[in-house]
């Protein structure tokens, strides 16, 4: 007789499991001709994003850059979650957390000017896109009365896909980090005048 319940609830638990699966995945579903809004560019398609990742790319980069120059976590998990989703989402603001606990960035004290991709290859899987890119971020950081220009270059496997309407990256894996063009040290202009 013991087993009669043992049995149901294992059947139930693999129907609801099989159901949720088919629920999720019908609903992320997309066709070909839905297009998915990006920062500062047109709604894109699928083979559009594909074909224009070299634009998509920096323009979602942007948005993350923009969230580690803010200081209110709320602000952070917001605009980071804008474009991103799932792990990336959660990897980037504890990555950003982190840098605030360690003393960094305690004052919104860095200006992104440009990101430039150096390399990048995309492969597509249905509507993710895998992106391998290295890119330099160009841009000024301050330190009380003097300014850094910074030419980092970074390198990351990435995942972007359509979520809610939108392309997000939904996996983000750093794989390497080069400061070695630090830029030139200059003074910060004067506040009073």
């Amino acid at each position: 007789m013991k087993t009669k319940p043992v049995l149901f609830g294992a059947a139930v638990v693999a129907v609801v499991a099989i159901a949720s699966v088919v629920f999720v995945q019908s609903r992320d579903r997309v066709s070909e001709t839905d297009s998915f809004t990006a920062p500062g560019l047109e709604p894109l398609t699928i083979e559009q994003a594909r074909a224009e990742f070299w634009r998509l790319t920096p323009a979602l980069l942007l948005v993350v850059y923009d969230a580690f120059g803010q200081t209110d976590e709320d602000t952070i998990y917001d605009t980071l979650a804008s474009v991103t989703h799932g792990d990336a989402l959660e990897y980037l603001y504890l990555e950003r957390i982190g840098a605030m606990a360690g003393g960094g960035l305690e004052e919104a004290d860095q200006t992104i000017h440009e990101i430039k991709l150096l390399t990048t290859q995309v492969a597509r899987d249905g509507a993710r896109l895998a992106i391998d890119a290295s890119w330099q971020v160009i841009g000024t950081v301050g330190h009380a009365e003097h300014l850094h220009v910074r030419g980092n270059t970074y390198s990351a496997d990435l995942s972007v896909a359509p979520v809610d309407g939108a392309w997000r990256i939904t996996d983000f894996e750093l794989l390497d980090v080069n400061r070695d063009a630090a830029g030139e040290t200059f003074l910060a202009p004067d506040a009073d005048g």
